[in-house]
This record gives structure tokens, sequence and C-alpha cells, in this order.
């Protein structure tokens, strides 16, 4: 049969050990091309990216040339791949063997060109930079050159125009995580040591991360929770509900991040930017409990506390209520002297009234003298009885304890409005800081990815 003669013919003296060509100056040219199949695994621990590519080598063998005529116009043989010489064309990215399967033959033509066809699965190095994760795009390159034959004996080239390998997607599989966006391609000509030249070719292989997944399952959850701290702050401040909610809130984030530890990207170079988002929602949180735990100790236990000091009511009753634009900051206003206003009334009082002989040692008593000067005239008329001094001591003691508990009101009233505008005025601070920081992450992203 005219295959297994051409056979026999090629390869009955063919030296597969030393460079098929005639003359030792000729150099061999081989060109190469590269196809994307499938992007299996990027790990970006150990910064190693797994693909699966069909590689595609061609050059020229002079002694794999015959006349078509003798063979029964026979132009192309498929022959094994370990009776020819093969070109030592490896990749410099290499850092583990390949799943690769076996092909065990090439096709050469009658103008001696040989075709080696085959499917590799690629484990290589690569820099993987997850600063913007889940929206990140990875650049690795695969870097093609012989190991030991310089350019003056192996040459490489591109077999098609750069322009097909770079948005050839026809074999690609793209419903995984990653999306091949194009394919560059380089020739290079270095040396090591000032030694001798080799020849290699660049394919920059350019993938981006598809972020649903990650913004479905990481970045939704936390703006949720978010967004339900700051709807925490409308619980009235003086009630223990508030603090409760958000410790529950602290609690609840703390476990969403132990969940979505094993899904984020670990290396020892960086953190990504999804990281210390992560992390400042966190510390929100944990400005919001505080701010919390203040109001609510502000507001709680008046009866131990002093009278608000007038600085704090000037700045906080009055200028931070315009500053606010509270609508009700006349009722902050004029509730804050509910205690001069009644002692003007008693000293009035006090003015017109008949001089007695009870005199007070505590000026609180003096307004109470006038509301009793009647009693004491009549204890006056009858300094025997001593019932009646009685009655008249306990009624004092009842007045001087309803004007104490009054005051104690007072008091309390001053430092829960206090409190309400403290917590106003800490609320729109927190929430100017978590619109701008949200601002800024979104505009950081959207610019890098664009990028």
């Amino acid at each position: 049969p005219a295959l297994r003669r051409l056979a026999h013919h090629l390869l009955a003296h063919y030296q597969k050990g030393t460079r098929p060509v005639r003359d030792w100056r000729t150099t061999t040219n081989v060109a190469l091309d590269l196809m994307v199949y499938a992007i299996l695994s990027v790990d970006e621990k150990n910064q190693v990216l797994t693909t699966y590519i069909w590689y595609r080598q061609h050059w020229t063998d002079e002694f794999l040339k015959w006349d078509p005529a003798h063979f029964d116009n026979l132009t192309e043989i498929s022959l094994p791949v370990e009776s020819i010489w093969v070109p030592d064309i490896l990749i410099n990215e290499f850092v583990d063997v390949g799943k690769s399967p076996h092909i065990p033959y090439v096709y050469v033509s009658h103008h001696g060109e040989v075709q080696n066809l085959k499917p590799i699965q690629v484990m290589t190095a690569c820099s993987l930079d997850i600063y913007n994760f889940p929206f990140d795009v990875q650049n690795c390159s695969l870097t093609f050159t012989s190991w030991l034959h310089h350019i003056r004996d192996i040459n490489l080239s591109l077999w098609r125009q750069p322009e097909l390998v770079k948005f050839d997607r026809s074999v690609f599989m793209n419903q995984g995580e990653w999306e091949l966006l194009y394919v560059l391609s380089r020739f290079r000509e270095f040396s090591v040591k000032s030694s001798d030249s080799y020849a290699e070719m660049k394919f920059y292989v350019v993938i981006r991360r598809r972020p649903l997944f990650y913004t479905v399952s990481l970045l939704l959850p936390s703006i949720f929770l978010m967004v339900m701290d700051i709807v925490g702050f409308y619980l009235p401040p003086h009630s223990g509900e508030r603090v409760s909610f958000k410790i529950t809130l602290l609690l609840g984030y703390s476990v969403f991040l132990i969940i979505v530890s094993d899904t984020l990207p670990a290396t020892a170079v960086g953190t990504p930017l999804i990281g210390i988002y992560f992390v400042v929602c966190m510390a929100l949180l944990v400005i919001s409990l505080t701010e919390t735990i203040l109001i609510v100790r502000l507001v709680h236990k008046q009866d131990l506390q002093p009278h608000v000091p007038e600085w704090v009511k000037h700045l906080l009753l009055e200028k931070a209520t315009i500053l606010l634009c509270i609508r009700d900051r006349k009722k902050f206003s004029q509730s804050r002297t509910p205690s001069l206003d009644t002692s003007r009334q008693v000293e009035n009082h006090d003015s017109t009234a008949k001089p007695t002989p009870y005199v007070c040692e505590d000026p609180r008593e003096c307004g109470a003298a006038g509301g009793t000067r009647s009693a004491l005239a009549f204890a006056g008329r009858a300094e025997g009885s001593a019932a009646l001094q009685e009655v008249l001591r306990e009624t004092t003691a009842i007045r001087q304890l309803l004007e104490k508990r009054e005051e104690f009101r007072d008091v309390a009233r001053e430092w829960l409005q206090v409190g309400y505008v403290l917590d106003i005025l800490l609320f729109r601070v927190y929430l100017a800081a978590v619109l701008a920081y949200s601002i800024t992450l979104g505009t950081l992203w959207s610019v890098w990815r664009d990028a």
C-alpha cells in the first residue's frame, strides 16, 4: 500500500537525533499557535493558573519530502511522533505536569511541513492581583521557548495573524467563573548573561472574573446589615432595645464574616479591597454601638446627674438645633428654664406676702413659706398646740419633697433633650460617613473594572 511504502521510504534512514537540515547553518523556523479551551482553576493562594489549551506547532523537515507521483499522489501522511525530530519547545511558567492526553502522531506533507497538534492542560505560575476582587482582571503569560537551542538553530514565529489569535474564542468554554477577554502575542529575543540569544513567544491570556455570584453572596448581605444598622437609629434612645438590636447586628455580621472567610481569596501579598470593605463595615457597626451606649447612658438615670451645663445647652439646644434644622427647636429653647420661671413666681409671691416669724434655712422653703403663713399665724395664736406644729412640719416636708421631685424631673427632661439632639447629630454624621465610604468604594471598583 502507498501509505506503508511511503512511511518505510521516509523513516528507513531517518535520524531523529539531529536537527533536520541539510546545511547546519540553516535555521529551523517553528511557527506556534494557541487557542484557549477552558479556564480550569485559579489558585490565588499559590499563584497558580490552570488552563486547557489547544497548542499547534509547524516546522519544515528537509528529510521528510517526497514526490507524490511516486506514491499514488499521496500528499500527506501521519507518522509516529517518537520516530521523527521534534523541537524542544517548553513553557517557562510550568509548575506541574498537567493531565494532558498523549497524541502519538503528527501530520507531514510532501513539502516536508510537519504539523504537531495537541491539547495541553497547563499549570503555570502567574502573578495574580486580587486587590479588586471580585471585579478583578488577571493577565497571565505562557512563554514558549526552546530550552536548549539558541536562535541560530531554532527560531519562533506566529502561525496566524496576531489579530486572529487575540479575539479567537471559537473553542472557549465560557460557562465558568472566568471569562476570556483576549489573548495577546509577542515575540522577543533574549540572552542570559551575555550568552547566545534565544527566541521566545509570549502569549498573554487576559481573563476576567464574573462577579455576580460574589455580589449576591458577599456584598448584598453586608449592605442589608448596614442598612438595618442605619434604620436602628430610629429606635428611641432612652429605651434599651436599641442597644440589644445593635449588639445582635454586630454578632450577626461576625457570623457572616466567619461564613464568607473561605470564599475570599487568601494571599500573602496583599488583602483584597473587599476584605477592607468588610473590616470598615465591622468598624462602623462598632462605632454605631458605641454611640448608642453613649446616648443611652446620657438619658438614663438622670436622677443621679446634676443640671445640664449652660455651655451644653447653648451648643446643643440652640446652635445644634438650628444647624440640624430641627422643626420643634422652640420646644427645646422654651423648656430650658422651667425652674427659673418657678423661682421668679415664688419671689414675686414672697414680695407681696406679709412677714412672718418663720425663718426658712433653705431657699426652697421660702417658696413654701408664702403658702403656709396662714398656718403659722394660727400656730402663733395657739402656741400650746403641739399637734398643729407637727402637722405644719409634715406639710412643709411634703412640699419640699414635691418641689425636689419636680426639680429632678426638670433635670431629667433637660438631659433627655440633650440626648435627643446629640443622637440626631451623631446619626447624621454617621450617615454621611457611610454614604461617603460607599460612594468612594463604588467609584474605585467602577474605575478599575472599566480600566
